[in-house]
């Protein structure tokens, strides 16, 4: 069984045999002897490779360039060279895979846009084995608390007939030939002819179905792809991404609150405590770049203390009417700072969340009771008229990280909401029949995994917190 890089830098030192299996991140030569420096991907760390030219023929070498993939045995010895306290000594090297001088990843710094660029070959980088390394330690710990808090993992429809966010943006789901589509007498496309015999999408959620799951489970949460087609080319938006949705019966909005902040103290501990090095490289690598940025824009904290800041805070939880209050007698406010208006009913925008947590509370906050009129039609409402159980977490650096609701319970209330939100209740029978038969308070919330990913590995761009990014004409790979 050959050994990982990971073992071998954490194993004692006994001069022992080992096989070392990797890419070539560098390599430096002289006379005698050169030094090339491996990564297998199962660590940050890299570990040198000693060729001493009388072992290993130097044509050998010469084919040993950046990029290329090795097998090299040798023994494992204590190192005297600086940056490391071993090395391997090569006694055979069998080159896998050659590779040219047009090998993009060459040992020196590449801007994040020239690696999104060579996307297909970017695993190979520091930065990004580390993101993705970070990215499954986080699902696993997603896996993890929802397990050992008695939660059930439910598999929700991909495709879906129905459109959970009401907005609209949805991948159309068919069999149809489109260039010979039925048509139906009123010359309206007949998906009575398609294959599950009438209109069928990606989902955006999985929250509905998680509904139904929940009221006969108790506490169950998804945890797939969701696609939106939506036409936003930014640094925030994905056409295909990851959601993690717990619904949980006999929930009420403090229960909600208080299991979000639970989990996502939990994963983010998890990462800070098994994550390190690869954190510090990400740290490291935003160092750099923050001293090339104005001062307004720099980042208010490094990324290891901004996740500290998370995790070692309680949230402040308030209502979005005292959120409105607060941003109102600021004196950002006073002072014209914000870009986006400030006024009881507006959806508040990422520079208002972010004040009330890096500004006034100084802590990751909890926003509860938005306006109706700028929420879903399922959260319940309460009985000023006005506003919904809903609640928003807020973190430093992004704003809003999870989106949740105790959702309305009440049969009359919740077909009531529907029909003056346009909602079909005809399409949407099923979600109805669970406040017909035993109804039963409940709650749950969504949590973007890459907007996760994103914060706790301090990347700027959503593209580079997912494998093989979906957006508007972007579908490579």
């Amino acid at each position: 069984m050959k050994q990982t890089i990971k073992d071998l830098l954490q194993v004692v030192v006994q001069d022992q045999e080992v096989t070392v299996k990797g890419w070539v991140k560098n390599r430096r030569g002289s006379k005698n002897v050169a030094f090339v420096s491996m990564n297998d991907g199962s660590c940050a760390n890299n570990i040198q490779i000693v060729v001493d030219f009388n072992n290993i023929p130097e044509e050998t070498f010469k084919n040993i360039t950046v990029g290329a993939c090795l097998c090299v045995k040798g023994q494992l010895k204590k190192s005297e060279g600086q940056g490391q306290d071993r090395e391997v000594v090569a006694e055979s090297v069998e080159i896998y895979g050659l590779a040219n001088d047009k090998y993009p990843f060459q040992p020196k710094f590449h801007s994040l846009e020239f690696i999104r660029d060579n996307a297909h070959l970017r695993s190979r980088t520091a930065t990004f084995s580390s993101i993705f390394r970070i990215r499954h330690a986080l699902a696993y710990a997603v896996h993890k608390y929802y397990n050992d808090n008695g939660f059930y993992y439910v598999h929700t429809p991909i495709i879906t007939a129905s459109d959970a966010e009401g907005a609209g943006e949805m991948f159309r789901v068919t069999t149809l030939d489109l260039h010979k589509l039925p048509k139906t007498e009123t010359g309206e496309i007949d998906f009575k002819e398609d294959f599950f015999g009438r209109a069928t999408n990606l989902t955006v959620s999985g929250q509905l179905e998680g509904e139904l799951m929940a009221m006969g489970l108790g506490k169950i949460y998804t945890f797939g792809p969701t696609f939106r087609a939506e036409n936003s080319n930014t640094t925030r938006h994905l056409a295909e991404f990851w959601m993690i949705e717990p619904e949980m019966a006999f929930y009420e909005l403090e229960d909600n609150m208080d299991l979000a902040e639970d989990f996502v103290k939990y994963v983010i501990r998890y990462a800070l405590d098994n994550c390190k090095e690869d954190l510090d490289i990400l740290e490291k690598r935003l160092i750099e770049e923050e001293k090339n940025k104005k001062q307004e824009e720099k980042s208010p904290m490094n990324l290891i203390d901004k996740l500290k800041f998370v995790v070692e805070n309680n949230f402040e939880r308030i209502t979005y009417t005292e959120a409105i209050d607060i941003l109102l007698n600021s004196n950002y406010h006073k002072k014209k700072k914000f870009q986006y208006e400030v006024k009881w009913g507006v959806d508040l925008q990422s520079e208002h969340e972010r004040y009330l947590v890096e500004k006034h509370f100084e802590k990751p906050v909890i926003l509860t009771n938005y306006p109706k009129d700028i929420k879903s039609f399922y959260m319940k409402q309460n009985d000023d008229g006005k506003t919904v159980r809903a609640m928003d977490v807020l973190f430093p650096g992004i704003g809003e990280i999870i989106g949740g609701s105790q959702r309305e319970e009440n049969y009359e209330k919740l077909e009531t909401r529907m029909k003056q939100m346009g909602v079909p209740t005809d399409e949407l029978w099923w979600y109805l029949d669970t406040r017909r038969f035993g109804t039963a308070p409940h709650s749950g919330f969504g949590l973007g995994f890459e907007r996760l990913v994103q914060f706790v590995t301090g990347m700027g761009n959503i593209r580079d917190v997912i494998p093989f990014p979906r957006f508007p004409k972007g579908a490579e790979f």
